[in-house]
């Protein structure tokens, strides 16, 4: 008789599975355990013991119960045929090797050297994505990377090298199953005070490989399907006010080094995905991010590849709240690392460079982002329409109306232009034809 894998076997039961079903969690349970379980009062997650958020919500693992059925027709061929199956062998040895991994990952017995040579086992194996998502890997990683005890925050803070490579593998390892789910509600987790701290800290002192990858984490988790949207929309919007996270977003941003420019980069995207909340909008602002955009734009807008166009986006989108508009003003004054706000996104209205980026939809947006920018800040404020014309607006937005932009940009561009008519020189009336 073959031994039933670790995978196919129920926690509760610890009987093989006969209708495997999977709770918000992420874990999988045989259906009528887990309906006894509940039934007798308890609302957390059996293995995990998390609050299940939608205890009545039971998603049918097929992936789970497909592999089951394989299993055990391969087994009846290898009895019938009286000699030993290879592909039974392979897949039995297969989801056996990935259960002693597991068994490596969730001991306390093994130190981060044995979790590390366990992960990249896994890592190497891209074909066995879908198992590990059945196994739990899942929220087994999300705990073992945000659950980090004291011990290991030390050990992280003084660079131990095996502790940051199991957080860099297990990082990967995350953004690489968060695609293949259908129920991330594992995720949660995310949002309990301890996990964040933990997100703080990593951001803080990880190394750019992990500060790079939570960057990726964000952008994941907003990046909702239509299926779980609220459920993530509530967690980006927990990890949008966390002040802790905010600032070290910001610090990526404002303080990179030559070997941490990808990471700013990823920062901005980051920042991207929780400003498309709007409920995060006051919070970014009160934590500094118009700061830190101007910084980033003012320092990559000649750079090969930028992201300025999307860090002028994101400003548009902060511009919204009145404190954002004081501090992006209030920038014009600084000589620091900050730069000038207006005259940062009066460079971004249009650069001959551009012609040759690949994107070109970035181009445009940036310009037009730029150009809402400046109407929204020009509007109310005579000191910001006299910076914009010392900057060259006038010049930018001449030039940005004879390009290849979308109609929606050259009606503003013509609006921020009229709005600063009043502005200028006897010299600049000659432009004015030219509208």
């Amino acid at each position: 008789m073959m031994s039933i894998p670790e995978l196919f076997i129920c926690p509760i039961s610890l009987e093989l599975f006969k209708d495997p079903v999977t709770l918000c969690t992420g874990l999988t349970y045989d259906r009528s355990s887990i309906q006894k379980w509940l039934a007798a009062g308890n609302l957390t997650c059996p293995v995990t013991m998390q609050k299940l958020d939608d205890p009545i919500t039971m998603v049918p693992n097929h992936t789970l119960r497909h592999l089951i059925t394989q299993w055990l027709q391969m087994g009846t061929q290898t009895q019938n045929s009286n000699h030993s199956d290879d592909h039974c062998v392979l897949e039995t040895a297969t989801i056996d090797s990935l259960a002693s991994v597991k068994h490596v990952l969730k001991s306390n017995e093994f130190g981060f050297k044995s979790k590390v040579l366990a992960l990249e086992k896994i890592t190497s194996s891209p074909s066995t994505d879908y198992l590990l998502l059945q196994l739990g890997y899942l929220p087994l990683l999300l705990e073992l990377v945000f659950g980090l005890v004291p011990e290991a925050r030390v050990l992280l803070i003084s660079e131990e090298y095996y502790c940051i490579k199991f957080v860099e593998l297990a990082l990967s390892c995350v953004l690489m199953l968060l695609p293949l789910g259908v129920e991330l509600d594992s995720l949660n987790m995310l949002k309990e005070e301890r996990k964040l701290s933990s997100f703080e800290v990593l951001l803080a002192c990880g190394s750019t490989f992990i500060r790079i990858n939570l960057c990726r984490l964000i952008e994941a988790v907003s990046a909702s399907d239509s299926s779980s949207s609220s459920r993530r929309k509530r967690l980006c919007i927990v990890l949008g006010k966390h002040r802790g996270i905010l600032n070290q977003l910001v610090q990526l941003i404002l303080h990179p080094n030559d070997s941490e420019e990808e990471a700013a980069d990823a920062a901005i995207r980051a920042l991207s995905a929780l400003s498309s909340f709007e409920e995060n909008i006051e919070s970014l602002v009160r934590n500094g991010m118009v700061n830190g955009l101007v910084t980033y734009i003012t320092r990559t807008v000649k750079r090969e590849r930028s992201l300025a166009p999307l860090a002028t986006a994101i400003i548009e989108r902060l511009l919204g709240v009145e404190s954002a508009r004081e501090e992006l003003l209030n920038s014009n004054s600084n000589n620091g690392t900050s730069g000038n706000g207006i005259h940062a996104l009066v460079k971004m209205v249009f650069r001959v460079s551009w012609s040759d980026v690949e994107d070109d939809h970035e181009h445009h947006r940036g310009s037009e982002s730029a150009v809402s920018s400046l109407l929204i800040v020009c509007s109310d404020s005579l000191s910001a329409r006299e910076e914009a014309i010392s900057a060259g607006a006038l010049t930018q937005l001449l030039l940005l109306m004879q390009s290849q932009c979308s109609s929606s940009t050259k009606a503003k561009a013509r609006k921020l232009l009229k709005l600063l008519r009043t502005k200028w020189s006897q010299d600049s009336k000659q432009f004015i034809s030219m509208v």
